[in-house]
């Protein structure tokens, strides 16, 4: 009897933002578990990595939009009914509409029923990542299909879903994890079993990632060839782009520096324009969206990390973002802000620089510091090489995750 698999639910697949997902999904298909990847839609990138590459699990995508296609919905809906399972799993529904009624709940519902009545068979146990959309998919389809679910909050999901819609997903989940400490203490305040939420790095594999860390350059900002300055991240407000510019506005004048950004995202035009105004359209190189490839070469290239990161107003932010990890096993500095883990990953005049999120002076600062001092940025380089090698290998978090997902396909 072959071994069953678990269905990883995520909102999309593939990702280029969500390289940490594909880099777990193919951990732990190299460990043995199988998998069948749930997507609520098709990607929308225009490039995948080459992690994703090496994943052989079967994709199956939900209907995005129930209009999209109505026989497939109504053969599933059709089907949910007939079974013994409808009455509580429908009832769980009809309890979220009382808090929260709207048409994208009517939506996850019927999704829902799509994917309990297309799992196959040998499809034991539910995973899903995030709290939010995906989550309550997962959620009413286990209801509906008799299995168990577990989770992996990581930061939006948990900071823009409200609190009784947490406590009820976290009261229904088996177990869960979650990728910073900030995130476990609020979730685990909300859980009447705190225990079954642990916390788990996602890490990075370091395979193609240099073995030792460079030298740093010893371009100071006062010659020809200017320092470079690289950040990856999506344009959008949690990442504070439009700080990070004020900050570059604020620099000596004579200083002599390049900023390159890749990614895509809702703010580019906005933020482009921003750089214009503020006399900075020279000195920018805004990217877009690239394969893993260019990113790490880019990174390669250049001398300095930066990432401004916030608090949005809706309460979204970062978690554990995977690119300051990247740069600092290229053995960039990185400077950042104090929000959500990243003062778990950077201690501040060690392995990076931090400063008070919204504090663009001591962004400034910062810059001109690592831009003027060639030495500086060697030793934190240096430092963060190290300590992302030691504490943030991807093995001890896929490791504690075969261990639980193979309980949990264990048969009952």
């Amino acid at each position: 009897m072959e071994a069953g698999r678990i269905a990883v639910v995520v909102k999309g697949y593939p990702r280029l933002s969500e390289t940490f997902i594909a880099q777990e999904i193919y951990g732990l298909q190299e460990r043995g578990i199988g998998q069948l990847i749930v997507a609520l839609r098709h990607p929308y990138d225009p490039y995948v990595h080459d992690v994703h590459e090496k994943i052989t699990s079967d994709v199956l995508y939900l209907t995005e939009y129930l209009k999209d296609d109505p026989p497939r919905v109504q053969k599933a809906m059709a089907w949910a009914k007939k079974q013994p399972t409808y009455a509580s799993a429908r009832a769980c529904f009809e309890n979220d509409l009382k808090h929260k009624k709207n048409a994208e709940r009517f939506r996850r519902w019927g999704q829902a029923c799509v994917m309990a009545h297309e799992l196959p068979e040998d499809v034991i146990w539910i995973h899903t990542h995030y709290l939010h959309s995906p989550c309550t998919v997962a959620r009413y389809a286990a209801l509906l299909s008799d299995r168990r679910w577990s989770f992996s909050a990581h930061a939006k999901d948990i900071w823009t879903t409200e609190r009784w819609e947490l406590e009820a997903k976290l009261t229904d989940a088996a177990w869960g994890v979650t990728c910073t400490k900030a995130n476990l203490v609020y979730l685990r305040s909300l859980c009447k079993e705190p225990d079954k939420i642990s916390l788990v790095y996602h890490g990075l594999d370091f395979c193609g990632f240099p073995e030792a860390p460079r030298p740093a350059t010893l371009r100071d900002g006062t010659g020809a060839d200017g320092v470079r300055i690289i950040s990856v991240g999506r344009l959008v407000d949690k990442k504070g782009y439009d700080n990070l510019l004020h900050a570059f506005s604020k620099l000596p004048k004579d200083l002599n520096w390049h900023f390159t950004h890749i990614g895509g995202g809702e703010l580019s035009c906005s933020l482009k324009d921003l750089g214009v105004q503020l006399g900075l359209d020279d000195r920018i190189s805004w990217l877009g969206a690239q394969p893993r490839k260019l990113v790490l070469e880019e990174m390669g290239n250049a001398d300095i990390f930066a990432l401004a990161c916030r608090v949005s107003k809706s309460g979204d932010r970062d978690g554990l973002p995977n690119v300051v990890m990247e740069a600092q096993a290229m053995a960039l500095p990185c400077i950042s802000t104090e929000v959500s883990a990243l003062p778990e990953i950077i201690e501040s005049n060690e392995t990076g620089l931090l400063c008070p999120a919204e504090d663009i002076s001591a962004l400034s600062e910062a810059l001109q510091l690592l831009i003027t001092h060639p030495s500086e940025r060697e030793r934190i380089g240096t430092n963060a090489f190290e300590s992302v090698h030691r504490r943030f290998s991807a093995s001890p978090g896929l490791d504690f995750l075969e261990e639980k997902f193979s309980r949990s396909l264990e048969p009952c």
